[in-house]
């Protein structure tokens, strides 16, 4: 049974090659998205390359809503966009994939109910699929190379409806069992080091050894060191104190 999140419909209009149509419900399944219809495609339905090739979302393709035309596919939606690369001479609101699910999410939420058109691969919607939209998905493209694998488009477009859905902090640090290290863990450090290159003669001359030592200590702040880190530098230096005695 398709997921209770709402969430628009991705109408596949007259897909050609079935490999396409089951990469179009794997990238949909990667992103959360489970609403698949398919509009007359060119090879007949069931189409065993687009179930092999969904792999693991091959749930979309036995409860993908099969249509003889595009505008059965939209009988119940009250909000249509229709993704396309080329100015079609219709006077729509053109938008990017990105503010398209925002508006998806805005009208699925006041209860409205939306889907995104995708054409065939070969030569995409057709201006009579897209005079049904409301509204004209453009993706900012290579003008000079326009054309989106079907999948790709609806991986991009399906992208956007996750990153849109979900809280995702734009960067982070996964720490690999550890933790950072202290300001009394980076002291210690900067202690050994410090009486480690004293010994050996480093801090000369004499004059400039205070700020040698304020640069050295410096230097750890900026490091950001984790625990692990400290511990491997003070073996490290361990070590080469015992190889220098053996040597001796």
């Amino acid at each position: 049974m398709p997921s209770e999140t709402p969430q628009p419909a991705f109408v596949l209009v007259r897909p050609q090659m079935g490999e396409n149509i089951g990469g179009a419900a794997r990238a949909m399944w990667n992103f959360g998205l489970d609403r698949m219809r398919l509009v007359a495609p060119r090879d007949g339905w069931p189409n065993q390359k687009a179930i092999a090739m969904a792999s693991g979302a091959g749930r979309l393709l036995d409860e993908a809503m099969l249509c003889e035309a595009t505008a059965d596919a939209l009988e119940d939606c009250h909000y249509v966009f229709a993704t396309t690369a080329r100015a079609r001479g219709l006077t729509k609101p053109v938008v990017t994939p990105e503010r398209a699910m925002q508006m998806a999410r805005e009208k699925i939420a006041a209860g409205e109910k939306v889907a995104v058109l995708f054409g065939p691969e070969r030569s995409g919607l057709e201006n009579d699929d897209i005079a049904r939209a409301n509204a004209i998905i453009n993706v900012p493209v290579n003008p000079e190379f326009a054309s989106l694998n079907l999948a790709q488009c609806v991986l991009l477009t399906a992208y956007e409806w996750r990153r849109g859905a979900v809280e995702v902090a734009p960067e982070r640090m996964d720490m690999a069992k550890t933790d950072w290290a202290n300001q009394a863990e980076i002291e210690a450090l900067s202690g050994h080091f410090e009486a480690r290159l004293d010994a050996a003669g480093f801090f000369f001359p004499e004059a400039k050894a205070e700020g040698m030592k304020t640069n050295l200590r410096n230097m750890w702040s900026r490091l950001r060191l984790t625990r692990a880190d400290a511990q491997m530098l003070h073996g490290m230096l361990r070590q080469m104190v015992r190889w220098k005695e053996r040597g001796d």
